[in-house]
This record gives structure tokens, C-alpha cells and sequence, in this order.
């Protein structure tokens, strides 16, 4: 892998200076007719520029750069910890956040480094501002997350998540003008746009389909960015992650909504427990390894390719209350309540990373347990 890296020669001071051309691969499917461009691959900087810039002793090693990134949802459950890994690797950070968020999460305020900054994607004037300082890249996470919000308010959802991401693109294009090169951009999109299916992980050549307003306007992001990697040569590359969790999650998504409740039973000795359809398969990550794939990405991926980030290994949502029941030494009844089922709800969402393996090397070094231990000690404190 060292050695293709280099090859390349897309150092990171190429990279700042334009000196290093960056194209889709041939056969990508996801976004045919972009600008023509060179052979080199559209990366902000070998891996050793940017996740090696610093000593094991924490200094600076001789002749590196530091790299500028633009996160978007930068105080949200995984931005708050990518702000934070960035800063670790020695990185200048833009932390943009929601104008309605008084504070930063936790993780992202204790980072060092990060230049905080508002932004409302649903204004034209807020996104520019926000995108028009020069930058090396652009993680962009904002938006709405939790897809049962996002299903019960679908206009709203379409305007944060589909018109949102589109409009940082266009906006991020229109500001690059002149500019020797255009920052990269990476899209955080949604496994949820798949076509259901049960015999098989999905692959990134899988066909779309969204059957959720959640799902739909985050494809609608998707197509946004493409156009604007077709028309405007925007760097574009899309990330589409199966379900993760780990501490401090919204309260609202399933681990920790199932912790919550077993938490709370064991503290009552209630002998019973409300479920709903425990049968559907799901691929669950912890943040940590999104956050690692992100930064994977943001140094070996391609422009004008999309990546799963999965770990491929397929659990029921009844392994994971057992396990959650082992955990916390209770073993309850279970009473099925209907209105925990969700009658969108697929039962099948795994996925298969092996293009992001091969371009990055990456993979999850998170267990499931180490998910389930993050979320129940973090409900104890």
C-alpha cells in the first residue's frame, strides 16, 4: 500500500499548491461525466503527511504541514469525536455547528485548536460565509440523523439533508473558482438509500431505492454532490455508514433507547420488558471506527467514488438485548408491544466495506461488546 501511495506523488504539499491533478477512476458508477483530470488520485495527502505529521513524542516532524478541515455538524454525536481525532493528528479544524447550539458536545470543547463558527444549511448567505475561508477539505456531517425525526417531518428533512448538502457543494464550488484546487469533499450519506435485500451485504454497485422520507433525502444529497462533481469539478466523495452507536448517542436511537430501558428495569426489579420485532439483522459499528474511516477516506479515497462503511457481520436486534440482559446480569420477560414496531423498518441492513479496505487499509478494531459496554457505562454516569 506504501508503495501505490507514493506512486501516486500526491503529496500534501501538491495538493496545496494545485500540483497534483485528481479524477474518478475509471468504471465509477455513482458519478460518470466529471471534469477530465489526471491519474493521480484525488486525496488531501499520502497518509504519512497527514495521520504521520507528528513525533510518537507529540512534536512535529521535520517538513510537515498541517492540513485545514471544515467540519460540518461538528458538535454532533460523530463530529464531536472526528473534530477531536483531527486535532489529535495535529490538524487545524473549523468546527461549524447549528445557530441554535448554545455550546459545543463535550469531546469537540476539551480539543485543542478548532475555530468554532455557525452554520444553517438552509441558508444560502450562513453556507457561504461558512465555506468561503480556503480549506483542504470538508467532512460534511450536518444535517437531520435521527430517521424516525426525519420521517415524521419529510419537507424538513428534504431541506436540511437534500437541499442542505447541495447547497454546500454549489456553494463550496462557487467560492473555489480561480483557486489552483478545489478543497475535497466528503459527503456523509446513509446505507438506508439501498434497495432492501436479505440474501447478501450490500456493495456499493447495489441499486437505490429509499423507502423512507429519512432515506430519500439523503440520496437527494448524494445527487446533489454529483452534480456538482459533473458540472463544477467539486471533489466528491460519498460515505454511506451502517448503524454505529457508542457513548453519548441520542437517547432516541435503538442501542441506547434498549439500554436506557433495560438500565431502568434493573433498577426497579421490574420482572417484564416492552419489545418490539427483535428479529430484523443490522450491522453496527462503534463511532470510533466511522470517525477512523472518515480520516481513512479523507487521505486515500477517490474522488467521485462512494465507500460502505460496515463491518459486514450480520446480529439481530435480539442478540443485542440478550447481550445488553448478560451485560447488565438481569434476564427479563419480554412483552411485544406493537407500537415499538416499525412497519418501515427493514429487515435486513448489512453491509460489505471491501473497497474501503482495499483503498484504505481500514477496519474496525471496535467488538460489539466494547459498543454495548461504551453505551451502558456511559448511562451509569
Amino acid at each position: 500500500m506504501r508503495g501505490r501511495v507514493h506512486a501516486c506523488g500526491a503529496r500534501l504539499e501538491e495538493v496545496r499548491e494545485g500540483g497534483c491533478a485528481f479524477r474518478a477512476p475509471r468504471g465509477s458508477r455513482h458519478a460518470p461525466g466529471g471534469p477530465g483530470e489526471s491519474e493521480a488520485r484525488a486525496r488531501l495527502g499520502t497518509p504519512r503527511r497527514l495521520s504521520g505529521a507528528r513525533h510518537a513524542h507529540g512534536g512535529r516532524r521535520p517538513g510537515a504541514r498541517d492540513v485545514k478541515v471544515l467540519v460540518t455538524g461538528a458538535n454532533g454525536f460523530v463530529g464531536s469525536r472526528l473534530v477531536t481525532r483531527l486535532c489529535t493528528d495535529g490538524h487545524e479544524v473549523v468546527g461549524a455547528r447549528g445557530p441554535d447550539t448554545a455550546a459545543a458536545a463535550p469531546a469537540a470543547a476539551r480539543a485543542t485548536g478548532v475555530t468554532w463558527v455557525s452554520l444553517d444549511v438552509t441558508d444560502d448567505d450562513s453556507v457561504r460565509a461558512c465555506v468561503a475561508p480556503p480549506c483542504d477539505a470538508v467532512v460534511h456531517l450536518a444535517g437531520l440523523a435521527l430517521a424516525s425525526e426525519a420521517n415524521e417531518h419529510p419537507a424538513r428533512a428534504w431541506r436540511v439533508n437534500a437541499d442542505g448538502t447541495a447547497r454546500v457543494a454549489w456553494q463550496l464550488a462557487d467560492v473555489s473558482k480561480g483557486r489552483r484546487a478545489a478543497p475535497l469533499l466528503l459527503v456523509a450519506s446513509s446505507a438506508e438509500v439501498y434497495v432492501p435485500r436479505t440474501d447478501r451485504p450490500h456493495v456499493e454497485s447495489d441499486p437505490v431505492a429509499p423507502v423512507t422520507g429519512y432515506a430519500a433525502s439523503k440520496l437527494g444529497g448524494e445527487l446533489g454532490s454529483w452534480q456538482l462533481w459533473r458540472a463544477a469539478g467539486v471533489r466528491v466523495i460519498v460515505s454511506r455508514a451502517f448503524p454505529h452507536t457508542g457513548a453519548g448517542q441520542d437517547p432516541r436511537f435503538w442501542i441506547p433507547a434498549r439500554a436506557r430501558i433495560l438500565c431502568h428495569a434493573k433498577r426497579t426489579n421490574a420482572p417484564a420488558v416492552n419489545v418490539g420485532d427483535l428479529s430484523a439483522v443490522r450491522d453496527f459499528l462503534h463511532v470510533d471506527d466511522v470517525v477512523d474511516a472518515y480520516v481513512r477516506l479523507l487521505t486515500r479515497g477517490v474522488a467521485g467514488e462512494t465507500y460502505n462503511i460496515a463491518s459486514g457481520q450480520p446480529v439481530t436486534l435480539e442478540a443485542i438485548h440478550s447481550r445488553l440482559e448478560q451485560l447488565l446480569g438481569i434476564r427479563l420477560v419480554r412483552e411485544v408491544d406493537a407500537s415499538q414496531i416499525r412497519r418501515d423498518a427493514r429487515p435486513y441492513l448489512v453491509g460489505d466495506a471491501s473497497k474501503l479496505r482495499a483503498a484504505t487499509g481500514w477496519a474496525p478494531s471496535h467488538s460489539l461488546d466494547d459498543m454495548l459496554r461504551d453505551v451502558l457505562d456511559a448511562q451509569a454516569h
